[in-house]
């Protein structure tokens, strides 16, 4: 075993290897951008070497820099963890080159894994059924679009370079695939820095089955069953369980062959997992999308049901150590089921959220287990992945880890940053997924059941409550009378204190209900029924919902307001920077028509016009930096510019 082990990447994959490096007795080295300092990682790790500035290019994408930690450090080993360069081949070879051991598969393996033309090519020819789509590297968007129309529509276009989900996208009619190959192709050139693209047949309420593979360096591979990822949005996985309803043990195994035959005709070694698109009706026609070469995101749900370590065994494995077990020997006990936390608002359609983390608890206790990399004062900034954390239950059967984790996640607070944790917990909820009835366009269909458009009346009374506790008067003696927060007046009836205050829309509000307050919750009861919330500074939060509240100034509204009379302000979806503008103050649009791109946590959001006008203001340019709500562009509607010209 080796003795020094650096962590090439950051988060909660960072602080869950280290956990095993110390179980292990193996000494850690972390590594930080200027953005992550004072990092959990960070201070988990035995010691920690600065790489850089906060953009990733500069350093956790710096094959250099990374290098040169290890060799500072004397680190025998680096562990990639995912995402970053855990599967490019080229980082794989300069650590070899450095003497240093890639805790992954060979650079091989990666390269042909990696391009998904030459991974379907490669475990056809070994009998692995695979998705019809186009063939050959390098296509053109001409070509692309032939080969999507003989396909038949819809397709999904895919990068080959890359994965989670970054630049796929779903084309459903054929005079869209212009504009979406471009955009895919930007998407794939920002994540993974090659925009090749091929083209595949989207199959209809598909499910997405995994199956976890594990290879040793003599010859051994071996699977350790399945987990169904077939929660989705944006094409990337939300909620993974194991193992899957859907198999019955003669597909599992038939599966787990394949996975087994697709790992040996690339010569894998290590951790890895083979993804199949599995149609919901007929299970046993199952298609390979394409193989992962390194630890994945969901990987804790197949440790719980199989009592195994993965970092552990990817370390020995890397090490050299042979499998100690055959395949007859994997048993799969329990069921397991993991929700990735992340920085999104899913009432905004899941768009990227940011801020400071000012008040954090994360669950744990049997049977639950959280993969975090948060603490409280943890800024949560827009230049990397939106997953803050994991939250995996267990329990002997389904049922029962679907109820864990959702008591887990109702546990779950973490304001200052919009997370998606109360989505999760209603999701689990609804009865598709009780019943295990799934299919990866689920989420998509039925987010708006999922999410309320309305603030309960509770949070603005619990809002209201923290402002008249920071109103009543401090120290002993005499009170003015006009200092207390009662509606007091000379010679008159009291008149009930109100708040403007800003959730979603503005509100002007009177409590009604009485309250209790600590440092950490606010209580109110309201119509005979009690609400606590957890609160720090302006945000409130119950059962993994959170809420940020402003105060509202109506008059200054209307003055800002005003500004913009009789044109539509164009703003800022999430924080993030702008990639692209279109337009040029004086441009006529139309309704529709792309603008601006503005990319955050790896996503891209396009801005288009409301309706058909003229631009009269731009505020940003390429690489911008912009927050949430920002004004972007302004555009005069039609009907006002010819007034104008009266």
């Amino acid at each position: 075993m080796f003795d020094t082990v650096l962590v090439a990447n950051r988060g909660e994959i960072a602080v869950r290897v280290i956990r095993t490096l110390r179980s292990l007795g193996v000494r850690s080295v972390a590594v930080f951008s200027d953005a992550d300092a004072d990092a959990r990682h960070v201070r988990e790790a035995d010691t920690a070497v600065r790489i850089g500035p906060a953009p990733a290019a500069e350093s956790y994408l710096s094959v250099e820099r990374l290098l040169e930690a290890a060799a500072r450090t004397g680190a025998q080993a680096v562990h990639p963890g995912y995402g970053f360069l855990a599967e490019n081949a080229g980082f794989a070879r300069a650590c070899a080159d450095a003497g240093l051991v890639f805790i992954g598969p060979p650079a091989e393996a990666i390269s042909l894994m990696g391009d998904k033309i030459r991974a379907k090519e490669t475990v056809k020819a070994a009998g692995v059924p695979v998705v019809p789509g186009s063939s050959g590297s390098g296509l053109s968007d001409t070509q692309l679009a032939d080969a999507a129309r003989e396909i038949g529509m819809p397709v999904l276009l895919k990068p080959s370079a890359g994965g989670g989900g970054k630049g796929m996208r779903l084309v459903r009619e054929a005079e869209r695939l212009a504009d979406e190959i471009a955009a895919a192709r930007r998407e794939a050139r920002a994540s993974f820095g090659d925009d090749t693209l091929l083209v595949e047949r989207w199959v209809d309420r598909p499910r997405h089955i995994e199956i976890q593979v594990l290879a040793d360096g003599h010859g051994n591979v071996v699977h350790l069953g399945e987990r169904e990822c077939s929660l989705q949005r944006r094409h990337q996985k939300i909620i993974e369980e194991a193992p899957s309803v859907l198999l019955d043990e003669e597909t599992r195994a038939a599966m787990g062959e394949a996975a087994v035959q697709a790992a040996r005709s690339c010569g894998y070694r290590g951790a890895g997992t083979v993804e199949f698109i599995v149609p919901g009706g007929d299970p046993s026609s199952y298609y390979f999308m394409e193989m992962n070469t390194r630890l994945q995101v969901e990987h804790p749900v197949t440790e719980l049901i199989t009592g195994l370590d993965l970092v552990e065994w990817q370390l020995r494995v890397a090490a050299g150590e042979q499998l100690p077990y055959k395949q007859g020997d994997i048993t799969l006990t329990g069921h397991a089921i993991e929700a990735r936390v992340c920085a999104e608002d899913p009432a905004r359609g899941f768009l990227p959220s940011g801020g400071t983390v000012l008040r954090l608890h994360e669950p744990r206790g049997e049977g639950v287990r959280t993969d975090s990399g948060l603490s409280e004062g943890t800024e949560v900034g827009s230049l990397y992945d939106p997953m803050l954390s994991k939250v995996i239950a267990y329990g002997p059967d389904r049922e029962t880890a679907i109820r864990k984790l959702r008591a887990a996640l109702a546990e779950t607070v973490t304001l200052g940053v919009q997370t998606n944790a109360g989505f999760l917990r209603r999701l689990l909820a609804h009865p598709a997924v009780v019943a295990g009835e799934l299919d990866t366009g689920l989420v998509e269909r039925e987010v708006d059941g999922l999410v309320s458009a309305d603030v309960p009346e509770e949070v603005y009374e619990a809002a209201a409550a923290v402002r008249l506790e920071a109103l009543e008067p401090r120290g002993e003696g005499w009170t003015d009378p006009f200092s207390v927060p009662s509606g007091w007046r000379l010679g008159g009836v009291p008149k009930p204190v109100g708040f403007h205050l800003r959730v979603q829309d503005p509100v002007e509000y009177v409590p009604r209900g009485s309250h209790t307050l600590t440092d950490d919750t606010v209580s109110v009861t309201l119509d005979g029924v009690r609400h606590t919330f957890h609160r720090a500074a302006d945000w409130i939060g119950r059962d993994g919902d959170a809420w940020h509240v402003r105060d509202h100034d109506p008059v200054a509204a209307s003055l800002t307001g005003a500004r913009h009379a009789g044109a539509d302000s164009l703003t800022a979806p999430m924080p993030g920077t702008v990639t692209v503008v279109k337009v040029a103050v004086g441009d006529e649009v139309s309704a529709g028509q792309s603008l601006l791109v503005v990319e955050a946590m790896k996503m891209e959001h396009v801005i288009s016009a409301p309706h058909a006008g003229t631009v009269a203001e731009l505020d940003v340019t390429p690489g911008t930096t912009v927050a949430m709500d920002q004004v972007l562009a302004v555009i005069t509607p039609v009907e006002n510019s010819a007034e104008e010209e009266k």
